[in-house]
């Protein structure tokens, strides 16, 4: 399966998440997902929040919750540098519920101290570390 590998690296600011041979990457652009496999056409595209996949050289797919951030395709490599980013299985499911609850009381307030936008981003990035960590 060599011959139908790239290589991918995840980068937060606070680590590499990920760095090896991949077969498979999937992301969620801010224009829609997409895909990429090995002899993919350059690319530079912002991410939104949501579910990046890959599937490694064991045909293994591995799930991570993302918040956005900047994908470059080039010459069999492809590099995401996340604003944050989280494996499936290792989400806080309790720190997300409790997340996601305390965003959905600031939207029902409607007052102006809050900071609609902002709570409306706290839901979506709560939300999607659930639906992420319930893949497993």
């Amino acid at each position: 399966m060599a011959d139908k590998s790239f290589k991918l690296e995840i980068v937060t600011p606070k680590q590499i998440l990920f760095s090896g041979e991949v077969t498979s990457f999937t992301a969620p652009g801010v224009m829609g997902g997409f895909q990429v496999l090995r002899s993919h056409a350059p690319l530079l595209s912002n991410i939104s929040i949501g579910e990046v996949k890959l599937v490694d050289l064991e045909g293994t797919e591995h799930r991570f919750a993302t918040s956005g951030g900047v994908v470059e395709v080039r010459d069999n490599k492809v590099v995401l540098l996340a604003e944050t980013a989280e494996r499936s299985g290792e989400i806080d499911v309790e720190r997300a519920e409790a997340a996601r609850d305390r965003a959905r009381r600031r939207l029902a307030k409607k007052s102006a101290e809050v900071d609609a936008d902002r709570a409306r981003l706290a839901l979506f990035r709560a939300l999607n570390r659930l639906k992420v960590s319930y893949h497993l």
